[in-house]
């Protein structure tokens, strides 16, 4: 069975710009806890850090995780295709 890579790239891409927006909207109106939450999720402690959220480093950041994911994935399915035949 052969994927559509390039639904696949859009639905990622979608998937991941709604997990960047609710994830800034959580910074927003939590940062303490995603500060914490962030240090558990890499196992450091990051609790003298601040936050620092710009509209420009949120649209750039929307962009980025809205892109190089879709991309990504429509590459794998891409080469999964060529590789069932």
């Amino acid at each position: 069975m052969k994927l559509d890579a390039m639904k696949l790239g859009m639905a990622t891409g979608i998937v991941f710009a709604l997990i960047w927006a609710l994830c800034s909207l959580l910074v927003a109106l939590m940062p303490t806890a995603m500060m914490r939450m962030s240090g558990h999720m890499i196992h450091a402690d990051l609790g003298g850090m601040n936050w620092t959220m710009t509209g420009t480093g949120l649209i750039l950041g929307l962009i980025l995780w809205t892109v190089l994911p879709a991309v990504l994935v429509w590459a794998v399915a891409s080469v999964y295709n060529r590789l069932v035949g």
